[in-house]
This record gives structure tokens, sequence and C-alpha cells, in this order.
């Protein structure tokens, strides 16, 4: 696996591999702080491609504000979310988010980002229905705050590639791995969150095109033979 140093030089290197192979990803697709929050939540368990007509959907009912989702049920925020899937869970999640916003920050979403990071990060995941990842791309992508998000694509080519120490178990294993290796920059963490998310769809499936990937020479496993080996699960 081999020494620390060895393990920051593969994570910087596959940066550069992915970047030069995808360019810029413009990540994360939004107008506003609070589209990227909203949807942070409901891209939970489905494609972006739902979330987005959810998004839309609300934006349409012009209840992309704080004040107007503050006024509306969980059922009325169901309806507009509908597309997302799980809508019945994810309208409690967004209406115990919106309350949040609304009795600890007057409603001002953005104080609420403005704070330090440790203390928003807590914060969000003292929210119903807010876990590390989510709470993480609210940091990162709303917020502006170099917080490394950490998702199943993620753990995927990490464990292909075979990087960091041998007992990588928890999310905050695999988020320090990188923000280890790399500079605190917010932009720079987006850019290569959104770089795995596209190698993970493109190459690095669960059942892998080794060929045409990018980080194929970087990959403990590659190819043997011509042919795709039997990745082990993560």
């Amino acid at each position: 696996m081999g020494t620390n140093k060895d393990v920051d030089n593969k994570i910087t290197k596959a940066y550069g591999l992915l970047y030069e192979r995808y360019g810029p990803q413009g990540w994360w697709p939004a107008n506003t702080q609070l589209e990227v929050v909203l949807g942070a939540v409901l891209v939970q368990s489905t494609a972006w491609s739902n979330t987005a007509k959810a998004l839309e959907s609300m934006r349409r009912a012009k209840a992309l504000d704080i004040g107007v989702l503050a006024k509306l049920s969980e059922g009325e925020i169901g309806e507009l979310v509908r597309s997302s899937g799980f809508y019945t869970v994810k309208a409690c999640r967004v209406k115990a988010l919106v309350e949040h916003v609304v009795e600890r920050h007057d409603g001002d979403l953005n104080k609420m980002l403005d704070e330090d990071i440790a203390i928003l990060r807590r914060e969000l995941l003292g929210i119903h229905g807010i876990g590390e990842e989510t709470a993480d791309c609210i940091l990162l992508y709303a917020a502006g705050k170099p917080s490394f998000v950490v998702d199943e694509y993620t753990r995927r080519i990490v464990g292909r590639l075979e990087v960091g120490e041998a007992a990588l178990k928890t999310y905050g294993d695999y988020q320090k791995l990188f923000e280890k290796a790399l500079p605190p920059d917010a932009e720079v963490f987006g850019e290569y969150h959104a770089l795995l998310i596209a190698l993970g769809k493109d190459v690095c499936r669960k059942k892998p095109r080794c060929a045409p990937c990018p980080l194929k020479d970087m990959c403990e496993y590659g190819l043997r033979n011509g042919q795709p080996v039997a990745f082990p699960k993560v």
C-alpha cells in the first residue's frame, strides 16, 4: 500500500488524471444556496435527474424560499418533491431543515451557512434526516467550506485503487484520506468529488469497464489478460 507520502501522491495524481480526462464539472448545479441545500436532501437515494425535476416543481410553485416553505405542510411539500422518490420521508426532512433555519437563525439561511465549519457541521448533523454525506454537500457546495464529500463512488474507487490505511471503515476515515492529501480548498474538493462521480458513472461501475479508465495504470487490480478482474465489494 506504500507510505503515507505515496498515498498522498496517489490521491493528487488521480485528481490530475481525472481532470485531464473529464475537465471541469461545474458541480453543484443550482442557482441559489437554498437550491443546493434542498438538492442535497432530495438527492438522497435517487438520481440527480429526479432531484432536478423536484426542484423545478418547487420553482414553478414559487416555493424555493424559506418563508414560503415554512408555511407549507409536509403533505404540500411532498407533492412538490414527489419526483425525487420517498417523497413523504424527504418532505419531512425538508420541513425539519426549514424549521431549524427559522427557529435558530430567524429564517436567514445565509446566517446559518456563515457559521464556523465545525459548528455548522455539528448543527447540520443534528437536523432530522441529515447524515454526514448530506451535511458535507451543504458545507462544500452551499457554504463554500472545505469539507470533502464521501459517497458510494468515492468508496468504490478508493477500494479499487487500494489507497489509504488498511482499516478504512468509517465515513471519516475516507474523508481524512482526501483532506490530508489535498489543500483545504473548497473548489478543489468540489471538483474532485464531481470527477469521482463522473468516473464512477462512466467506467468504474459495479461491473467496471477498465480499458478506458484514466486511472487504470494506478489501479492495483487493473486488467488481467485483457479482462476486468473481479473487484472486491465496497
